[in-house]
């Protein structure tokens, strides 16, 4: 298992620009936050689960949960593990009778299960020094909207980094404001979300 990182869920947002959902990811340990894409359904599955609202019946990862209870299994903990041509991967770790078993997971749908189970979430080093943003950054800036520290890992050795490598951080990164994330906020959806194009997570 890779250098891991405890992270929660600060909040869940949508970019005024382009109405696409953003969960937003705080080192349990320092003021470091990890911006995720994700689709509206996952958004509205985690804010539902982060409200404790009520439904009718079970959504999908209710019923994931619920398998696994059936099963005898128990969701330990859930990861992101890498970070991939923009695309973040994830993992849900799961012990069934006492053997840990490791399940590919998009994170949007890991956090969604965590939220539901009171698991802690984890987050790779690599990924956080790859992709994490700090609160003294200035966020105008093309470091930022273009979050990456380093040369990325998939950067081909002498190749010059892409202007738009992570780019589609860009128009979310530029109107947030991280003082602002504990705080209610007026771009935060009041309502279930709509059904733009989702993007890859």
């Amino acid at each position: 298992m890779p250098r891991m990182i405890e992270v929660v869920i600060d909040s869940v947002r949508v970019s005024l620009t382009n109405q696409q959902r953003i969960v937003i990811l705080r080192e349990v340990d320092a003021e470091r936050y990890l911006p995720i894409w994700i689709g509206p359904y996952e958004a509205e599955a985690i804010t539902i689960a982060l409200q404790d609202i009520e439904v009718a019946r079970p959504q999908t990862h209710d019923l994931m949960k619920n398998v696994l209870t059936s099963l005898n299994a128990r969701l330990v903990r859930v990861e992101v593990v890498s970070l991939k041509d923009d695309v973040f991967y994830g993992n849900l770790v799961i012990d069934v009778d006492g053997k840990i078993l490791e399940v590919d997971s998009r994170p949007s749908d890991a956090l969604a299960m965590a939220v539901r189970a009171h698991v802690p979430i984890f987050a790779s080093r690599d990924v956080m020094e790859t992709a994490g943003i700090l609160p003294e950054q200035d966020l105008q800036s093309h470091e930022v909207s273009n979050p990456t520290p380093r040369k990325p890992d998939w950067t081909k050795p002498g190749e010059e980094e892409s202007s738009d490598r992570l780019s589609v951080y860009e128009d979310f990164l530029q109107n947030i404001n991280l003082d602002s994330l504990n705080k209610p906020s007026d771009d935060e959806p009041n309502e279930s979300p709509r059904e733009p194009d989702e993007p890859g997570v």
